[in-house]
């Protein structure tokens, strides 16, 4: 029999992230989308309480949550702020190749080196001329000695002005091309490393995202994670692991979004009674519920996939990333439509939800891709 009832396990990971939201985020989330730089206080408070790295194994400094836990923790985050939980939850997609991919000696030391500083990485993959399309990557990293010498102009790179180090991608041999891509954790303090202003965007403005130079930088040798070629592998299974995180947060954001336009509709009194009442009000937010409730089921059925090692656990987190984020867009969207006036202006938080979660449609593989990846699933 199906069971979705959450172990104690899982209701305790909720209570936790969602105190933390209602004590550190919410109460700051719109001073961070005014400032638009990273939340530092916030992510040093999430360490201090046990909240960073969660898939991190504990002897690593981490929970050792499985897909499905961190998918719980990733909602509250969404829920509170998309940009500042972020800041808090892209370490996962920077560590996720290094988690994968690593040694025993590359785990004690980058894992040890962030629990030690209260840090955070960064996941160097997009490029200006390659953003979805992964084979297109141009940036080489050549070996001389026991060391690659890394050129390449990274594009979009969150955490990139912030991040201790960064998990870079790059072909070793440009004449096999993406065949040779390779995955590499490189030190933020490298000679040779060249940091653009962070961009400024519409949403998520507490999450900053930079473009990055790399000119002959060094690599040692012993920083290659797995084996020359393998990179691609590595960045489409992180992305399996990581897309469930970024369908809970815009379930989580969601979320949020309905409960402060329902709150308002049910206290907006117009021709005598609350606009709630009226069916076209009514219908939309019956609407928005279901919708919610769909994406976070099949959110949770990815990330049990994934923790099953189930063969459709790529298609499941694809389609959680598409829809929960589709829908969030959407709920966001009829939130700021039911509230009138009130939704459009910056006291009732719904219009920054609008803008954030935006953002969830186009990262991680803008959801033209995942139909892609979905419609490659179902054909083959």
């Amino acid at each position: 029999m199906i069971d979705f009832t959450l172990e104690k396990k899982h209701q305790e990971i909720i209570e936790k992230y969602r105190d933390f939201a209602d004590r550190e985020i919410r109460p700051n989330r719109l001073k961070y989308d005014e400032l638009a730089e990273f939340p530092w206080p916030i992510v040093k408070k999430a360490y201090k309480e046990g909240l960073m790295n969660g898939p991190v194994p504990e002897k690593f400094g981490g929970n050792g949550y499985s897909i499905l836990e961190g998918a719980l923790a990733s909602e509250e985050l969404g829920a509170g702020c998309i940009g500042i939980g972020i800041g808090i939850d892209a370490n996962t997609l920077a560590l996720t190749p290094l988690l994968l991919a690593g040694n025993d000696m590359q785990h004690k030391k980058f894992f040890g080196f962030l629990k030690e500083t209260e840090g955070v990485a960064a996941y160097c993959l997009t490029e200006p001329n390659a953003g979805s399309d992964v084979q297109g990557i141009k940036s080489t990293a050549i070996k001389k000695g026991d060391k690659y010498i890394l050129n390449g102009h990274k594009r979009f790179i969150t955490n990139g002005e912030v991040a201790s180090f960064y998990t870079v991608f790059a072909q070793t041999d440009p004449e096999k091309g993406s065949r040779s891509l390779t995955a590499f954790i490189v030190s933020a303090d490298s000679p040779g490393i060249e940091i653009k202003p962070h961009l400024e965007k519409m949403g998520q403005k507490a999450s900053v995202q930079n473009e990055i130079i790399f000119t002959d930088v060094e690599v040692p040798a012993e920083n290659l994670l797995g084996r020359e070629g393998t990179g691609f592998l590595f960045a489409m299974k992180t992305f399996d692991r990581t897309r469930t995180g970024v369908a809970s947060l815009s379930v989580g954001a969601a979320r949020e979004a309905l409960e402060i336009s329902m709150d308002w509709t049910k206290n907006r009194i117009q021709f005598g009674k609350p606009i709630a009442a009226n069916q076209a009000i009514g219908f939309m937010l019956a609407d928005m519920a279901t919708q919610i409730e769909t994406a976070r089921l099949i959110t949770w059925k990815a990330a049990h996939a994934y923790d099953s090692g189930l063969k459709n656990a790529s298609k499941l987190s694809a389609m959680s990333k598409l829809y929960a984020s589709d829908t969030a867009m959407k709920v966001a969207t009829d939130a700021v439509q039911a509230m009138g006036g009130d939704g459009y202006s910056r006291d009732f938080i719904v219009e920054k939800i609008m803008r954030d979660v935006k953002l969830c449609q186009i990262y991680e593989g803008t959801n033209q891709v995942q139909r892609i990846v979905i419609s490659k699933n179902i054909l083959k």
